[in-house]
């Protein structure tokens, strides 16, 4: 008899389990709505709720801003803790580049704006700065 916490030896199960099983999503309702909504790929091919994984299948999840390719390294009937459920599968190489890619430009991105909202002598001073360029504009173009 397998024990709780081990991988269980199975041909193949439904994917909204096993994304609910690799802890990608908190309730297997979330999952099938994620799946649903195209949010889970095979193959560059959404998947139905039913579609059974099978080890060896290359995913494309996508949560929030980040996208994730995995490769399903093993099945299990029982949702158990965090370490447990990272050896269910590997994230790609070019999968971890490409997210890591991505924070660094969402994080440039994030220091270009400013700290605080204006305050009324910064907007009048965007004010002004506007009003003075618009009419300078209009100049040229007569």
């Amino acid at each position: 008899m397998p024990r709780q916490h081990e991988p269980a030896s199975m041909e193949a199960m439904r994917i909204d389990k096993w994304l609910w099983v690799a802890r990608f999503f908190k309730t297997r309702s979330i999952a099938k709505a994620a799946i649903e909504g195209g949010k889970v790929h095979h193959n560059n091919d959404r998947v139905k709720v039913s579609r059974d994984v099978r080890i060896g299948m290359e995913l494309t999840i996508q949560q929030g801003f980040e996208k994730k390719t995995v490769v399903v390294k093993a099945l299990s009937a029982v949702r158990g803790g965090a370490p447990a459920a990272q050896l269910l599968y590997e994230e790609t190489a070019e999968s971890i580049a490409r997210r890591e890619l991505h924070a660094s430009q969402r994080k440039m991105h994030n220091l270009a704006r400013p700290d605080h909202r204006p305050s009324k002598k910064d907007r009048r001073d965007i004010n002004r700065f506007k009003q003075e360029n618009v009419q300078s504009w209009s100049y040229h173009d007569e």
